[in-house]
């Protein structure tokens, strides 16, 4: 199994990190300053700190700017900062990734538009005037939130102008994989959600943008390892780790996904605790059935 170090910042386990809050939810960045450091001492390569698990869309600006302060101060050296950067519209996101670059981050993570149902047009537009900002993006396909899909077609469009580096692929279909690389070979593909880190490993993602591995990251860093690797006996080794892990990886792809990392966090031994509104506390039947997932996680040895 390789160990080698990333080959650029966006390659690798970054972590989209979850965001501690006080009594009176009020953001801990002393909380989150030590989360990021122990997260580099578990083998992690990075964090992507205002993502959607780190709860962005409820964060002032004058936070979200000190989120990303606080995990460049408290990222060793050769540890990945790649902020996201989403926004209403492509100033906005600009702005932020103006933000990144002052801070010290290495790269972004970029979705398109994400209050407009934008075509093409103004898709590439987007990417364009945010790539101004001189850090290299990594484009983020969700189109079950933001109701644009960055086809494989339309991400090849935006490699050859140079606007991106890599894709954070999160539509679920695997099938994807395989399209991008035919249509733009150089585009970096990184796995986006944690429930098919094994098939997107074996179709050739150099990285991950990882959820479950605030709660667990030895054992998920582990499986990202082996799934990735060339040598057949490391992708034997990681099947039923997968299998182990994957009834709490799929949380990472339900709405109620950030609740439930911080639930597991919790019970690891790790501080999870409270969302911001709109985020309410699981039901009692979805809380039942991440602890018992999770619990058995811990009780195979994985941590």
């Amino acid at each position: 199994m390789s160990t080698a170090a990333p080959s650029q910042p966006w390659h690798g386990v970054n972590v989209a990190t979850a965001l501690p809050y006080d009594a009176r939810l009020a953001v801990d960045y002393d909380g989150y300053a030590a989360h990021v450091a122990w997260l580099a001492e578990q083998g992690c390569d990075g964090v992507c700190p205002n993502g959607s698990l780190g709860e962005y869309q409820s964060l002032s600006d004058e936070e979200r700017t000190r989120v990303v302060e606080t995990a460049v101060a408290a990222a060793p050296d050769g540890f990945t900062v790649m902020p996201g950067v989403a926004a209403y519209g492509a100033l906005q996101a600009r702005r932020w990734a103006e933000q990144a670059a002052q801070a010290g981050a290495q790269c972004v993570l970029l979705l398109p538009p994400n209050a407009y149902r934008a075509d093409e047009r103004t898709v590439v537009a987007h990417y364009q005037e945010v790539a101004k900002a001189g850090l290299p993006i990594v484009a983020y396909n969700n189109p079950h939130d933001t109701r644009v899909d960055l086809t494989p077609p339309l991400l090849a469009r935006l490699h050859a102008e140079g606007f991106i580096v890599g894709v954070k692929e999160f539509s679920g279909d695997v099938r994807r994989a395989y399209q991008i690389r035919e249509f733009a070979p150089g585009l970096d593909l990184i796995i986006g959600a944690d429930d098919v880190l094994l098939e997107l490993g074996l179709a050739g993602a150099v990285g991950w943008v990882a959820g479950y591995t605030n709660a667990l990251p030895a054992a998920t860093v582990e499986l990202y390892r082996l799934a990735t690797s060339d040598d057949p006996a490391d992708i034997a080794r990681a099947l039923p780790r997968y299998r182990d892990l994957h009834p709490l990886l799929r949380w990472d792809s339900k709405p109620e996904f950030v609740q439930a990392i911080k639930l597991s966090m919790d019970i690891a031994g790790r501080r999870g605790g409270e969302c911001r509104p709109p985020r309410s506390p699981l039901r009692e039947e979805a809380a039942a059935a991440v602890r018992r997932a999770t619990e058995a996680a811990l009780a195979a040895g994985y941590r």
